[in-house]
């Protein structure tokens, strides 16, 4: 195991420039921990002397011509950002006397690997054993007072083990378990940055069992720990909390097998998911959020007729309470309102399937319902049926595979409407007002959104056929009403 790959790292080598003559810096944490796994280094932690860590910070951001600025006035840290964001060095002051003493302070043992700035790849300060526990594939804390220190770190544990593929060793469980009541504390920017690295893991899943192994859900996510134990129809083979589970296990699936999933709009979903949204999510990650809460309102809205479970209306409740879970980690409304519409629309593509092939109507009226996240939510639907393997007649096969040709159907539709937005009318809505001699207000909404659909349909393309069309819903409205 070799920790040549610091080296390849543009911020490392820009730092090695600047201070050449100092010393006392070391880099820490991640970006050793990542060398050493043969993983990319891109962000560096630096520990350096108190007093030190502005000027260093400066002194990187003058160099590669990007910017610094101070990142935690408790902690003494200064972040330096490379032009284009293409990396960040973060330069925080020591927390001890020697760094023995900081690294004795840290989370876990493979994070608390220092390698002198000034000095070759190889010389490493490793004092609790993190090299040793890299190579077991174990997540280990560096202390007893590690989670009572930062309750945090309860769900940093699942974070990387889950990414890392390693283990939690026994005693770090037993540990985390202690303090798991705390696992809600932390301020929920930071509670929501945990989980975003989490779901952004190669087993997001396994993230969140995890969380489950250290009695940590109750506290850290409680919408997630009720799902327990509700049973589901024929339909399913799991219950809620097991199928969603299972959800977050196929939307990476899919993620990775858009060709197969999307078919000819393969290239446009994946351009689609690589795009920054909010919070340092991108879509693909935000998608897996939504799968982890597309349920949350089941055990609210669980109900029996005639001996068969039902969940109505637990898309609309969920989206609420996806809604209110997402506030009290401080996530953005860009964030809340595309998890929101993700949670709220991933049933309307299924009951879609006995309609096909849909209607240009049908097709529409679907991405007018789901929006911006119609491409999106198309997708998250096949993680939802994939998962779905009871004996009822909605988990047949037949009925699973027409449901991934309808998405394979939809897709594209849904990338332009991504792309483009509703279509426009040739006039504008004031405009339509006075040639049809009526007041802007709801009843012009309603003929909007109707000749806004007559657009993409095709039935009206010009501002004449708009108007004579919107003439023709006037008259038929009152024969409507009766």
């Amino acid at each position: 195991m070799s920790a040549s790959r610091l080296s390849e790292a543009a911020a490392v080598a820009v730092a090695r420039d600047v201070l050449a003559g100092e010393e006392r810096v070391w880099i820490v944490g991640g970006a050793v921990r990542d060398a050493l796994l043969g993983r990319e280094v891109l962000d560096v932690d630096l520990a350096v002397e108190p007093g030190t860590e502005e000027r260093y910070a400066r002194a990187v951001a003058r160099a590669c011509g990007g910017a610094a600025f101070p990142l935690s006035e408790e902690f003494g840290t200064w972040r330096a950002v490379a032009p284009r964001n293409a990396w960040h060095l973060d330069v925080t002051r020591l927390r001890g006397e020697t760094i023995e003493e900081d690294l004795g302070g840290r989370d876990f043992t493979i994070n608390a690997i220092a390698a002198p700035l000034a000095g070759p790849d190889g010389e490493l300060v490793d004092p609790t054993g993190g090299r040793r526990d890299l190579e077991a594939g174990v997540v280990r804390a560096v202390s007893e007072r590690s989670f009572a220190d930062d309750p945090l770190r309860i769900l940093r544990a699942a974070r990387f083990a889950s990414t890392l593929g390693f283990e939690i060793e026994p005693g770090t469980i037993a540990l985390g378990r202690a303090e798991a009541s705390r696992a809600g504390e932390p301020a929920g920017e930071r509670q929501l940055a945990e989980l975003r690295h989490l779901l952004a893991g190669r087993d997001p899943a396994r993230g969140i069992e995890l969380l489950d192994a250290l009695d940590a859900l109750p506290a850290a996510l409680p919408e997630i720990a009720l799902l327990r134990g509700v049973g589901q129809n024929p339909n399913h083979h799991l219950d809620v909390f097991g199928h969603t589970l299972e959800v977050l296990r196929q939307a990476v699936a899919v993620q990775a097998d858009l060709d197969r999933f999307a078919g000819e709009a393969a290239d446009g979903a994946r351009e689609l998911l690589a795009e920054p949204l909010a919070d340092e999510f991108t879509r693909a990650v935000a998608m897996r959020l939504g799968a982890l809460l597309h349920d949350v309102g089941k055990p609210a809205t669980r109900g029996e007729h005639s001996g068969y479970v039902t969940f109505i209306g637990h898309d609309r409740v969920g989206a609420r309470i996806a809604g209110e879970l997402l506030r009290r980690l401080k996530a953005s409304r860009a964030l809340t309102r595309y998890v929101q519409g993700l949670v709220r629309h991933h049933l309307h593509l299924g009951f879609l399937v006995h309609e096909r092939p849909l209607s240009r109507r049908a097709i529409y009226d679907y991405l007018a319902r789901c929006g911006d996240v119609a491409p999106d939510v198309t997708l998250l639907t096949v993680a939802d049926r994939l998962s779905a393997r009871g004996s009822g007649a909605v988990a047949a096969p037949e009925m699973i595979e027409a449901h991934l040709k309808l998405v394979r159907e939809v897709m594209p539709a849904a990338l332009d409407w991504h792309r483009q937005g509703p279509p426009d009318l040739p006039l504008r809505g004031d405009e339509l007002a006075a040639e049809l001699g009526i007041e802007e207000g709801s009843e012009l909404g309603r003929l909007i959104a109707e000749l806004r659909a007559a657009v993409y349909t095709g039935e009206a393309t010009s501002r004449e056929d708009v108007v004579a069309l919107g003439r023709d819903l006037l008259e038929r409205a009152p024969e409507d009403a009766e």
